[in-house]
């Protein structure tokens, strides 16, 4: 069917303009140190018997990253809150090596790491993670640039079919 390669074209376009901005975003946003999370954006488009979906797909933190964490202390407009729970310092640990944050003891000799991600943890928890919409505004944005016959001739269920999973890769 013409209609349904017309479809599957316009969300593969769709998929890889919001995947490239959304890796652009995390780049120029100082995201991606480790580049896991830029390497996990991904997609896919399923068909079945009358449905074509597209499913997103990346690390199960990129959603924090993308619509942010309130900490105890500032707030920010997000799902997602810290209350009584630090995020764990073994998650900042390969953070904290990549970024060259290496504390000194007395003498000038290195000391172990845990008491900087235990300080840069409780900050966290504080203040939070702040939204960085790497991911949303290339998605709404590419969403409005569909082509109007697109749209049309698809508009009953359209935003349903295009399901934005964040899967664990």
């Amino acid at each position: 069917m013409l209609a349904d390669q017309f479809l599957r074209d316009e969300l593969n376009k769709f998929a890889k303009y919001v995947i490239q901005q959304s890796r652009s975003n995390l780049t120029k946003g100082k995201k991606s140190s480790s580049k896991e999370l830029y390497n996990s954006l991904g997609y896919q488009v399923s068909q079945s018997a009358n449905t074509t979906s597209l499913a997103f797909e990346m690390a199960d933190y990129g959603k924090f990253q993308d619509k942010g964490v309130s900490g105890t202390q500032k707030k920010y407009n997000t799902p997602y809150k810290y209350t009584n729970k630090m995020p764990p310092t073994k998650s900042l640990d390969s953070w904290v090596v990549r970024k060259g944050i290496a504390p000194r003891g007395s003498g000038g000799k290195f000391a172990k790491r845990e008491g900087i991600k235990f300080a840069i943890a409780k900050s966290i928890k504080k203040k939070g993670i702040r939204p960085s919409l790497f991911f949303t505004k290339p998605f709404e944005a590419a969403f409005k640039r569909l082509p109007d016959e697109l749209v049309e001739a698809y508009s009953i269920g359209l935003e349903k079919q295009i399901q934005v999973n964040i899967n664990k890769k």
